[in-house]
């Protein structure tokens, strides 16, 4: 029996909902139930795919290629259950699905509206593609009160009643501000939140309550007054110092004992947190530190690079040292004599982006690292931009740029108009649609063999997250690879490339995909692992 939990936020927004539901996912997993988690988003966007990080943050894409919100990289990270196209839906999704129903006629005639029609949809993806799973955790996006969110409120509240309190649970999670002049923390905005969230007719069992600080007794007890719960389900959420502390937070707060005595669960052994509790004191007590220069374009925003953020750690987890992030806008690095900024650090990586914007500083990064033999990790963008740079300068291709940024005579990047997917064809051309043409999700690579990939790999055949519209032309790999750039991943087929790398450098990798999708706190990325490693060697020789 499959039961529903159903995590909504209010007060204000940014307060951990998928860092809590991704907790929870982890703490019911170690006690050996099978969870799967979901993001419901207000926005009128079909997807993210479209909108830019600098105000959502990253676009997470899972191996069937949907693009979805950063949060389902938490879910994967902290889970290591992989998402799919079925864990994320937009307010958008449900409309386009509801409005091509009426223009087929699928509603016989009837007058559509949001209930029971789009509340109907969003009841439709909170059960479907459910199969063995326990528990499925799915977190409401937006603030409680936002007009937005109105219609995924109702429908899970319509949902929790069809399926009946045995197999519902709705948490909200809620803000505790402390005022130093009152020398305390504050109640009435978790009241009101509550207040509000009763008002389209859900009682929360329980509150999760942001806080810089414990909760005292007589706060936890007036909270359960006023909200008209358990004192025992009014759980504190303190703020810890790395995210990966987070479960083991929760579970001393007795979160997760709280969920599985709700639904009438036996707490059975004490959960094994021996994994999450290595990797914090990684995390807090390393044995050494690296800084790693991150050049791109979103900097503005970290939540624009939340995976690559993360994977870095990882590979610092792998390698006990703390991972200091240097974060630089490649436009900086437009001026030749910017490259100082570079100075010092043991690593670059150049991560993924769109445009033309602050590409030559790029490229110039790109330059820095090759020519001072710093370990340089291109990624996407970042593989494409140090190919144009030896092209340039070690090819002798001294026009050459990519057809993202215009008309080129030696356009050794790009726009895709064909691949395969599959025993499918999918064919694209400049005049397509923004939203979905790219290149998304898993796709297989070959490995050179003797080539640095394959031995960070072990492994001749690799299978990674794409999300790009341009490629790396496969044209002009002889003369690339005679100045000195090998090849050293295609697709199976042989015509796209994959990942690029300087044999004669220390560490130079570029690669197509994304592989920080993939990373895990208890599983590191094996690039970002060897990459951290090269930093390390590095740092011994500065």
């Amino acid at each position: 029996m499959t039961r529903y939990i159903f995590i909504t936020g209010g007060v204000v927004s940014s307060l951990g909902k998928g860092l809590a539901a991704a907790a929870l996912g982890a703490l019911l997993q170690a006690r050996g139930y099978k969870v799967r988690l979901r993001k419901l988003d207000p926005y009128l966007n079909v997807d993210p795919g479209t909108m830019s990080p600098t105000q959502h943050g990253e676009v997470f894409v899972t191996d069937d290629g949907a693009e979805t919100d950063l949060d389902l990289g938490h879910y994967e990270r902290f889970t290591g259950v992989s998402a799919r196209k079925s864990d994320n839906v937009t307010s958008g999704r449900i409309y386009s699905s509801v409005l091509a129903r009426e223009r087929h006629g699928d509603y016989l005639g009837a007058t559509v509206q949001v209930i029971p029609h789009v509340t109907d949809a969003i009841k439709e993806f909170i059960r479907g593609d459910v199969t063995d799973e326990d528990f499925v955790l799915c977190e409401i996006g937006g603030t409680v009160g936002d007009i937005e969110s109105l219609p995924f409120l109702e429908a899970i509240r319509q949902f929790g009643n069809e399926i009946g309190t045995e197999r519902a649970l709705f948490i909200h999670v809620t803000l505790l501000p402390y005022i130093p002049a009152a020398g305390e923390l504050k109640t009435k905005p978790t009241q009101h939140s509550v207040k509000e969230l009763l008002s389209v007719g859900i009682q929360p069992a329980m509150l999760l309550c942001r806080s810089d600080r414990p909760i005292p007794e007589n706060e936890r007890r007036k909270i359960a007054l006023f909200c008209n719960m358990k004192q025992e389900r009014v759980i504190a959420a303190l703020d810890v110092d790395t995210i990966y502390q987070v479960p083991v937070s929760y579970h001393e707060q007795g979160f997760d004992d709280q969920v599985l005595a709700y639904f009438g669960l036996e707490a059975k052994d004490e959960p094994d947190l021996s994994m999450w509790k290595e990797i914090v004191q990684r995390v807090r007590a390393p044995e050494g530190e690296v800084t790693i220069g991150v050049v791109g374009k979103y900097t503005s925003l970290i939540d624009s690079y939340k995976s690559l953020g993360e994977s870095l750690v990882h590979g610092g987890i792998a390698n006990n040292v703390r991972v200091n992030l240097k974060w630089m806008d490649s436009s900086i690095f437009d001026s030749e004599d910017a490259v100082v900024h570079l100075e010092g650090v043991d690593g670059i990586l150049v991560p993924g982006g769109f445009g033309e914007r602050g590409t030559e500083g790029k490229i110039r990064a790109a330059q820095f690292a090759r020519e001072h033999k710093v370990p340089y990790f291109g990624i996407c963008f970042g593989m494409q931009m140090a190919v144009i740079e030896a092209a340039r300068n070690l090819a002798g291709l001294r026009g050459a740029s990519s057809t993202e940024f215009g008309s080129t005579d030696i356009p050794v990047v790009g726009l895709m108009t064909e691949w395969t997917r599959g025993n499918e064809r999918e064919v694209r051309n400049v005049e397509s649609d923004l939203g979905g043409t790219m290149r998304l999700g898993a796709y297989d690579a070959v490995l050179t063999e003797d080539s640095k990939v394959r031995d960070i790999y072990r492994s001749p055949v690799i299978s990674e997250r794409h999300r790009h519209r341009y490629e790396v032309n496969i044209n002009y790999r002889n003369q690339l690879e005679q100045a000195g750039m090998l090849f050293s991943g295609l697709s199976p087929d042989g015509i796209l490339p994959e990942i690029v790398e300087l044999p004669d450098h220390p560490w130079f990798i570029g690669v197509q995909f994304h592989p920080e999708l993939k990373s895990k706190p208890f599983d590191p990325h094996p690039l970002f692992t060897s990459f951290i490693r090269a930093a390390i060697e590095q740092s011994r020789l500065v």
